[in-house]
C-alpha cells in the first residue's frame, strides 16, 4: 500500500489565533503517527506563478491513515481553532 501525504498551502490572517490551530494540530499529527516533512519554512518558487504561502507537508502509513488523521476529533479541535485564523487549502496524494 503507497504512503499518502496531506500537503497544504495556508495563508495566515492572524497569527495570534494560528497558534492555537498549531497547538492542537502538533497533537492530532503525534497521535496519528504523521512524519512531518515540511511545517513553514522558506518557499521559493522556480516556475509558474504559484504562491504557496506557508507549506505543510505530512506523511502517512497510507491514505486510510490520514484520512483518520483528518476526521479524527483532535484535528477537528485544530480547525476549529484555525476558523478564521488563516485560508487553508489542502490535498491528500498517494506516494511512495
Amino acid at each position: 500500500m503507497p504512503s499518502a501525504y496531506i500537503i497544504a498551502s495556508v495563508t495566515v490572517t492572524n497569527p495570534e489565533q494560528y497558534e492555537e490551530y498549531r497547538k492542537y494540530s502538533t497533537i492530532a499529527m503525534q497521535t496519528y503517527g504523521a512524519e512531518v516533512c515540511v511545517r513553514g519554512g522558506k518557499v521559493e518558487v522556480i516556475e509558474g506563478d504559484w504562491n504557496p504561502g506557508r507549506t505543510v507537508i505530512l506523511k502517512f502509513k497510507d491514505s486510510e491513515q490520514a484520512r483518520r488523521f483528518y476526521d479524527s476529533p483532535e484535528y477537528s479541535k485544530a480547525r476549529e481553532a484555525r476558523d478564521g485564523a488563516a485560508i487553508m487549502r489542502m490535498v491528500l496524494v498517494e506516494g511512495v
